[in-house]
């Protein structure tokens, strides 16, 4: 079997973490929470309840929680005509597919959202198998997604790589043991992603597919491992 390059969607192939910032910032305001802006944007990658946990603290009155997810989702809901891939995304699935990997989307969006992202991207020619919520018990920064999305693709963690922009990504991917490189365009800085831990560093899905002979999705034959090389 081939090996799998697993990757996030938001923030990693399509332009859409500040969509969700500003989504869950008009959901919390409607019952009575004004965090800040940047607060909210960093937990961006967790699941529902862990981003509340992040944003209100884990001692707050969880009677709500459900109510603020749901208007999380109408609101964001309002995006789903705008929603775009970054340049170079889709191109970027196409290369790593034509240079052996399972191409597998690792999201535990739910199906209406997976589905107006898949219409963004606009790559289910080369897209292996895609993960949603139901795939999912906990979400990242647990390993779970990332397990759940070997299983799609039939691989070992030594058989695969991950894509993703977030410190929850890299931390994921390594408690299922598999190497993350990361990118910048969602708003996470190189410092931070390399200190958790990615392999590389590149500035979007663009940057990624200039460099991707020297990457750790260079060869799909080749074992990866860290030391890798990055992007200027």
């Amino acid at each position: 079997m081939a090996p799998a390059a697993l990757f996030d969607v938001d923030g990693t192939l399509l332009d859409t973490n500040y969509l969700h910032t500003l989504a869950w910032a008009e959901a919390l305001a409607q019952y009575g929470h004004s965090p800040a802006m940047a607060r909210i944007h960093a937990a961006i990658g967790m699941g529902g309840d862990q981003l509340l946990d992040r944003v209100l603290g884990d001692h707050r009155d969880r009677s709500q929680d459900e109510e603020i997810s749901a208007a999380q989702q109408a609101l964001y809901g309002r995006f789903w005509p705008r929603l775009r891939a970054f340049d170079g995304a889709g191109d970027l699935l196409r290369a790593v597919a034509a240079r052996g990997w399972r191409v597998v989307l690792a999201s535990s969006a739910s199906d209406r959202d997976l589905a107006v992202m898949r219409r963004a991207l606009g790559a289910d020619d080369v897209i292996t198998a895609v993960t949603g919520a139901d795939d999912v018990e906990a979400s990242k920064p647990a390993p779970d997604l990332v397990r759940a999305a070997l299983d799609k693709a039939g691989a070992d963690p030594g058989e695969a790589v991950f894509v993703g922009d977030t410190l929850w990504d890299i931390q994921a991917a390594a408690h299922a043991g598999v190497p993350c490189i990361a990118v910048l365009s969602g708003g996470w800085s190189e410092r931070d992603l390399r200190a958790a831990g990615a392999v590389e560093v590149h500035e979007d899905a663009a940057d990624l597919l200039a460099h991707l002979a020297e990457s750790a999705l260079g060869h799909a034959h080749t074992p990866v491992g860290r030391g890798t090389a990055t992007s200027p």
